[in-house]
Order: C-alpha cells, then structure tokens, then sequence
C-alpha cells in the first residue's frame, strides 16, 4: 500500500517536471526566435518598413525574464524527477569495484548508501523549508519580473519533500532486504 502511494506520488511528480520542462524548452526557443526576429527588424534593410515597425511596436523580442523562469523552473524541475528516479533505481552506477566484492557485500553498501541519500535529502528539504520561509519573510522578489523568488522555493520543496519520502521508503526496504536476503525493489543502478 505505501509502496502504491509513493510511485503514485512519484509519478506525478514526474509527469508535472515532464510538463515544466516541456514549457520551459518552449519559452526558450519563442525567447531566442524573438531575440532573432528582433534582431533582423532593427537591422538597417528593414529601416522604414511597416511592417517591421509594427512587429517591433507590438514587442517582438526575447521573452522578459526567461532566465529567471528557466531558474526557477529548472529547480523544479529537478527535483520533480528524482522520486522517480529512487523508487525505480534509475540512479546510475559505477560498479567495476563492487561487482567484485560479492552480494552480501553490495546489500550492505546498498543500504548504507540508501540511508546515507535519505538522510542528504531529507537535510535538503528542511533547508529549501528554512529558504522559503526566510524568501517569503523578506518579500524577495526576481530583478526583472518581479516573481516572487519563494514561489520557486516552494516549487522545489514539493519535489524535494516527496524524493525525501520516496528515499527513506527505499532506504526502508534496502535495510529489509539485508536483513531478510529477499529482493524486494530492483537493484540500484540503470541498466546499461
């Protein structure tokens, strides 16, 4: 049941980054037409002409703020995969010396290193909490836009809050599966 309630979690998490990202690739690519176009329309061939005077008057350009977005989203966006990434193993490895050290050996480095990401994320979810709290406190706000730089923060927690969940629930199992010998997730590391 909890297993359930944390992929489920996870992936929605992941299908909200998939969708972040997706529009933040978007902006970036209206933002440099833009900036191009704009770029064309003020050069000296298009001095005069009507139509490069309307485009211009009606704002044809970068997108303002896109790199304040891009921050803010891809912070987001981060941490809306990661979940994803804990619960199916997708972490990837390097493992020319553990192959050889045997299976006892890799549960134990398992979960040791299951417990050791747990407790790194749950140390970086109380402190993005610390952030957009003092974010929020202070009122601060990006240069451009005026966004509100605790909205990302807050953003960001929400990923990091459920990756947070996710790892102490793999890290849970990885000590079960030490304990108990039996396989219960999938073995860390993509497959290659």
């Amino acid at each position: 049941m909890l297993r359930k309630i944390i992929e489920a979690l996870a992936r929605i998490m992941a299908i909200l980054g998939g969708l972040v990202l997706s529009g933040l690739i978007i902006m970036t690519c209206l933002s440099i037409f833009g900036r191009f176009l704009n770029g064309v329309l003020n050069a000296d061939m298009f001095e005069g002409v009507a139509a490069a005077e309307w485009l211009l008057l009606l704002g044809i350009g970068p997108i303002n703020g896109d790199f304040e977005l891009i921050e803010a989203g891809m912070a987001f966006v981060i941490f809306a995969f990661l979940p994803i990434t804990q619960i199916t193993g997708g972490h990837a490895s390097v493992d020319i010396f553990t192959n050889a050290l045997g299976r006892a050996t890799n549960r134990v480095l398992s979960a040791l290193w299951a417990l050791v990401f747990a407790a790194v994320l749950v140390l970086i979810a109380v402190q993005l909490w610390l952030g957009t709290e003092a974010k929020m406190r202070y009122g601060e706000t990006t240069f451009l836009i005026q966004f509100p730089i605790w909205w990302a923060y807050a953003a960001a927690l929400s990923g990091a809050v459920i990756a947070a969940l996710a790892q102490a629930y793999v890290a849970a199992v990885r000590v079960a599966e030490l304990v108990t010998g039996a396989e219960i997730l999938r073995p860390e590391g993509a497959e290659h």
